[in-house]
């Protein structure tokens, strides 16, 4: 009977086998590196430096006078261009003076004449009194001569108030500019007809200048109690101006629905120059331990409130429960759980997990 001898080949086969299979198994229980996911961050509290509320808006000038002529006319000459520095007094349009003089020559024609006719009343008058001290006249010629007198001296009163109307009026011919200031805009040119009061220059008063933003309506209230204004120009960022709140709209307007609000722009220098382009930081009072947070940064999978908090070093995200206090506007007030400057994911947050890295894009 013949034995059947196993080859060595054979023999190594299943070592062989194995070896391979727990090298398949190792490879694939190599994880691979997630791609960063781009998530929307904020910096809470305080040491995070950051404005709670962020509007733009355009440099403007405390006061802008709006100038008109007193009188109607054709318009003779322009003497001043947008962009122009002038001074108070300064001449900046004239009207075609020639029906003015006019004017002027028939008031000074009536002052005269009624002048005249108040003299021959009075010497009139001291020629009855005489006679009827004579008793050449009767009494009721004298009091009629006294009447004559009486109204010939109101009527030289009319024709010389008259007389200053019109000469002022010769004096309206001439727009000069009310303040030192910057011409903004110019809205007639020569040889248009324009009528008393119609705005034809707009002059910028120098002295304060200011912001002027929209304000939503659901945060009017948030402007008024502010901590601090910041102001910044789109020009100069690295530059910064202390803001006053001046004046807030009472009504919203018709067409946004946003309120008006213009703020003083304090200590402002050269560098503010009108209609820049500017940003307005409002830094929020805060209340007690309470954070801010948008709605979109509480993430609840199982019913209670939770956040993301990115690790800044490793830029990996941990989940942290948290303690809400109420709503409020368009964001939540946390009570417990957020630390001042910690990172806190505001978007994205259904489409993380524990310990996955992402990619920051922090809020100012």
């Amino acid at each position: 009977m013949r034995r059947f001898v196993r080859s060595p080949v054979v023999r190594l086969l299943p070592a062989a086998l194995a070896v391979v299979l727990l090298a398949a198994c190792s490879r694939a229980a190599v994880p691979t590196e997630e791609d960063p996911r781009p998530v929307r961050t904020l910096r809470v509290g305080a040491a995070g430096n950051h404005s709670d509320a962020l509007y733009s808006g355009e440099i403007r000038a405390r006061r802008e006078a709006a100038l008109g002529f007193m009188v109607g006319g054709r318009i003779q000459s322009r003497a001043v261009e947008v962009g122009d520095t002038v001074d108070k007094g300064e001449v900046l349009f004239r009207l075609d003076p020639t029906d003015a003089a006019l004017n002027a020559n028939a008031s000074r024609s009536q002052v005269a004449s009624a002048r005249s006719q108040y003299e021959q009343a009075k010497n009139d008058y001291a020629r009855f009194s005489q006679l009827s001290a004579m008793q050449y006249v009767s009494r009721s010629e004298l009091d009629k001569a006294r009447m004559n007198l009486q109204t010939a001296q109101e009527a030289l009163r009319a024709a010389q108030a008259n007389n200053g109307v019109v000469a002022n009026q010769a004096n309206y011919t001439t727009l000069r500019s009310t303040s030192r200031g910057v011409v903004t805009s110019i809205e007639a040119e020569s040889g248009q007809v324009v009528s008393a009061g119609q705005v034809v220059a707009r002059v910028a008063e120098d002295g304060e200048r200011e912001i002027i933003v929209s304000i939503p309506e659901s945060r009017v209230d948030e402007l008024r109690t502010a901590r601090a204004l910041t102001i910044e120009l789109w020009a100069d960022p690295q530059h910064r101006y202390t803001g006053r709140l001046r004046e807030l709209a009472p009504d919203a307007d018709a067409v946004t629905r946003t309120y008006s609000a213009k703020i003083t722009v304090v200590g402002a220098d050269a560098a503010v120059r009108l209609g820049m382009t500017a940003k307005l930081h409002v830094a929020l009072p805060t209340k007690g331990t309470l954070r801010r947070l948008p709605l979109t940064a509480i993430y609840d999978p199982n019913g209670k409130p939770h956040v993301w908090i990115v690790d800044p070093k490793t830029a990996r995200v941990a989940l942290r429960p948290v303690s809400l206090s109420h709503a409020e506007d368009d964001g939540v007030l946390v009570s417990r759980g957020l630390r001042d400057g910690e990172i806190v994911v505001t978007a994205g947050v259904n489409l993380l997990h524990a310990g996955q890295k992402v990619r920051m894009d922090v809020a100012s």
